[in-house]
């Protein structure tokens, strides 16, 4: 059958050949209403080289896009920013299939592999810093550790000024249109957002220290291609301005108002509140957590100034739903919010039983 998967110029010198998962939608709990994609690139140069795979059910796609601009045979170096396994899920079979000279990843990232699978070839590890050459093109190597994995790392492909970011930069969305100047603003700028909330809020300290560091480096991105999602080819500093505005978490007149219900009486508090909230000036957004899904909350979350969450009780407890989002809201830490909570009971008549509910 005639090949399909075609290989995407980026540059001259780099191919997009990554897969696209039309059909996930649940990443580690956050929604992925949109599907994603899983972005390799490859450098046609002196060196070729292939930066990051894809998750292991998608690797025939990525070998296609690979065939339809070169032998795969004739892969030089293969380079992993990222560990995690829908970056590297197929790069055991990618390595036997292509036989690198080499293939390099951070130091932590040389160990995580090796963890990982039954690699029988060395993991060259590269320093913060350093360089590698491809001939008549130069990769430089960031660290990047904790955005949003321990072993995570930048390429730099300095000639080109193009970004290999990894997850960062990011988002969960399947399209056939590989640049972001082709896409929906409006659906960028909510999935991107919805990115940074579900993904690197918690490292956001991290993300500022790495804004100033590229920039007292003086680097300059024309392109920046992250491993999910459209590449970014025009106007890079827009994403990376947003993602300076999300790490500061600077809060704004919002609040969010986050409730579960079981005969409506917290329903009633929290509609109650919102009205309260919205007469005293503030941008509110009532959310019912019988209706919408955590990382939808997380969203709306990024750039509130107020928090309330309110339930009623069940078992001497909250809701479960409610117990879910904060829950997720103490990993994702979210900082620079005034929380408030509420809720509905009312009190036993003799010694509670098991199985008793209240509103």
């Amino acid at each position: 059958m005639k090949n399909t998967f075609k290989a995407v110029p980026v540059t001259e010198d780099v191919w997009w050949v990554g897969a696209i998962d039309w059909n996930i939608r649940d990443f580690h709990g956050y929604q992925t209403r949109r599907g994603s994609t899983y972005n390799a690139y490859l450098i046609l140069t002196d060196t070729v080289t292939l930066i990051d795979t894809v998750k292991a059910p998608f690797r025939e796609e990525m070998m296609a896009r690979i065939a339809s601009v070169i032998d795969p045979g004739k892969i030089d170096y293969i380079v992993s920013n990222h560990s995690e396994m829908d970056h590297s899920g197929s790069l055991p079979e990618v390595i036997a299939a292509v036989n690198p000279k080499k293939v390099f990843a951070s130091a932590v990232g040389a160990k995580t592999l090796k963890e990982l699978f039954s690699i029988d070839r060395e993991i060259t590890a590269v320093k913060d810093g350093e360089t590698l050459s491809l001939g008549n093109r130069t990769l430089t190597f960031l660290e990047t550790r904790m955005l949003h994995w321990p072993d995570s790392m930048f390429s730099y492909l300095n000639e080109e000024e193009l970004l290999f970011s990894q997850d960062a930069f990011g988002m969960h969305y399947a399209s056939l249109e590989r640049f972001a100047d082709e896409s929906d603003p409006a659906i960028l700028a909510y999935e991107a957002a919805t990115y940074y909330a579900n993904i690197i809020l918690p490292y956001s300290p991290l993300v500022l220290k790495l804004i100033e560091r590229v920039t007292a480096a003086g680097l300059s991105f024309r392109t920046i291609a992250p491993d999910h999602g459209p590449i970014w080819r025009k106007e890079t500093g827009g994403i990376i301005g947003n993602y300076a505005k999300w790490a500061a978490q600077k809060p704004e007149a919002k609040a969010v108002v986050v409730y579960a219900t079981m005969w409506h009486s917290t329903e009633m508090m929290a509609r109650a509140i919102s009205e309260g909230l919205a007469a005293g000036g503030l941008h509110v957004k009532l959310m019912s957590m019988d209706e919408v899904h955590r990382s939808d909350v997380v969203y709306e979350l990024l750039g509130a100034g107020a928090l309330a969450v309110g339930s009623p009780t069940l078992n001497n407890h909250l809701l479960p739903n409610m117990a879910d989002i904060l829950t997720y809201l103490t990993g994702l830490k979210p900082r620079n919010l005034i929380g408030a909570a509420f809720g509905s009971s009312s009190a036993p008549l003799s010694a509670p039983t098991a199985g008793a509910g209240r509103r």
